[in-house]
């Protein structure tokens, strides 16, 4: 191989030893899955070298450069290619990254590496990163997210049950003083939180400070009425690192114990906001606005569950990351790796749930996953089963929807909740069981009977555009 790299002119880039089906990936190794659809007449093992050798350090020649450098160290080598079953023409290959490759602690240079030039790459008719084994070494140059699940509890002081809120609807056109009632009448009534939507920011109709104020005022208030505490998560996202700065100073000087990001404001701003919320002691809520753009699709793109380690990395707190049952798209075996990725500190590599690798995450605190989208209260057995105890349910409609009123609505979530909680350490079989029990909580909850008769048989039975390829989903829960 030696002698013909140096030869003059273009060569495959397995001749250029991107393919390299021998070698053993090392513990320090970054590991990437991509699906490959190669295009007419491209081998796949020549495409998915095309992919290694185009994320890390080929061009479309060979250099004379490469001399001066220990070059196959620095290689990506795609040591397996694999048929996806039922696809024709799709392929999933394996790529091993040297640790050396990537700047520590930095989501940016991770991705600009990853997926920098190789999705626009000719060869190819369509790539998707569809998983990551960040290793551990690699891992410990990060700090993660900035408290955690555990730290949220304590900080909160509510256990064993999934937290409540709700998105202030509609989420744009309020006054400041309407949008503060909203949020008060939901957290008086049972909720834990309620939250700014991806794209209230500082719009004419309310500019952010004022927002800011009468958010607060209906979370002090809220809390003088119930005896807990209570959170709004004031987006902070805007269009300068600086203004961002700025709300999320006044968000804490106001007493705020949580603020909130958009994914859309990028890798960087997101550890840059990580890193403040550290410092300043308030937990930080990432809404993933703009995932879908890039991850829905099964053949091009890249899959949430990387986006989720990414995240867990950067340093937030909390994520949405899907509901299952709800309006917004959520295999759920998908959902449970997604979920699974975020929490646990040891992930198993798992094809049903559509996980490529082990995940050592090395004491790395755990980040919350936010279930929004479409639940009610008749959806609290499946949202418990699905989702666990370590989750966030948010009830935008299914909170302010409710013909009582809002307050009306975030008791019939807290009473759905407590019960189905309470069915659960009983031991009872509480997904079987789960119609029975809301319809007996019901009958000394008029707000719960009303959530029930208007909500109880609306659901989303459209078949996930994503699902792990090893199992047949079902399409409906």
């Amino acid at each position: 191989m030696s002698a013909g790299r140096w030869s003059a002119g273009v060569i495959p880039y397995a001749e250029m030893g991107y393919w390299r089906p021998d070698y053993q990936p090392k513990d320090s190794d970054i590991l990437a899955a991509f699906r490959i659809t190669p295009q007419e007449g491209v081998p796949p093992e020549e495409a998915g070298a095309a992919v290694a050798g185009e994320s890390s350090t080929a061009t479309w020649t060979v250099v004379w450069t490469d001399r001066l450098t220990s070059y196959e160290n620095y290689q990506g080598k795609c040591y397996r290619v694999e048929p996806v079953p039922g696809q024709e023409n799709q392929f999933i290959a394996y790529i091993a990254y040297d640790l050396d490759l990537f700047e520590e602690g930095s989501i940016a240079n991770l991705t600009s590496s990853i997926i920098g030039n190789v999705f626009g790459f000719k060869a190819l008719k369509a790539l998707r990163l569809e998983d990551m084994r960040i290793p551990a070494h690699y891992v410990k140059t990060f700090q993660g997210p900035a408290h955690g699940i555990v730290m949220e509890r304590e900080y909160l002081g509510k256990f064993g049950r999934p937290l409540l809120g709700a998105t202030v609807k509609p989420k744009l056109g309020l006054s400041a003083r309407n949008y503060g009632r909203v949020v008060y009448e939901a957290l008086r009534g049972g909720l834990d939180f309620t939250k700014d939507d991806e794209n209230i920011n500082s719009q004419p109709f309310m500019r952010w400070r004022d927002r800011f104020l009468y958010c607060m005022e209906g979370v002090n208030r809220a809390q003088a009425a119930t005896g807990e505490v209570k959170g709004h998560y004031l987006n902070v996202t805007a269009g300068t690192m600086e203004d961002m700065y700025e709300r999320a100073d006044f968000a804490k000087e106001l007493g705020s114990v949580i603020v909130m990001i958009d994914l859309t404001i990028g890798y960087t701003a997101i550890q840059s906001m990580a890193k403040w919320a550290r410092a300043n002691g308030v937990l930080l809520h990432l809404h993933r606005a703009g995932h879908s753009t890039y991850t829905r699709q099964k053949s091009h793109g890249v899959n949430f569950r990387v986006i989720a380690k990414w995240m867990r990395l950067a340093g937030v707190d909390h994520i949405h990351a899907g509901t299952v049952v709800g309006k917004l798209e959520g295999d759920p075996n998908s959902v449970r790796g997604y979920y699974d990725t975020l929490r646990l500190d040891r992930v198993e590599a798992d094809p049903v749930k559509g996980l490529y690798f082990d995940q050592e995450w090395a004491s790395m605190p755990g980040t919350m996953p936010v279930a929004s989208g479409g639940i009610h209260a008749g959806q609290m057995h499946q949202l418990l089963h699905y989702l666990g105890e370590d989750s966030i349910l948010q009830f935008g409609g299914g909170t302010i929807g409710h013909p009582m009123g809002i307050a009306a609505g975030a008791t019939a979530n807290r009473v759905a909740l407590e019960a189905m909680i309470k069915a659960r350490n009983e031991g009872r079989d509480y997904l079987a069981e789960g119609p029975d029990i809301l319809r007996a909580a019901a009958k000394n909850s008029r707000e719960l009977d009303v959530a029930l008769s208007t909500w109880g048989d609306i659901t989303f039975t459209y078949e996930s555009t994503d699902t792990p390829d090893v199992v047949e989903t079902p399409v409906s829960v």
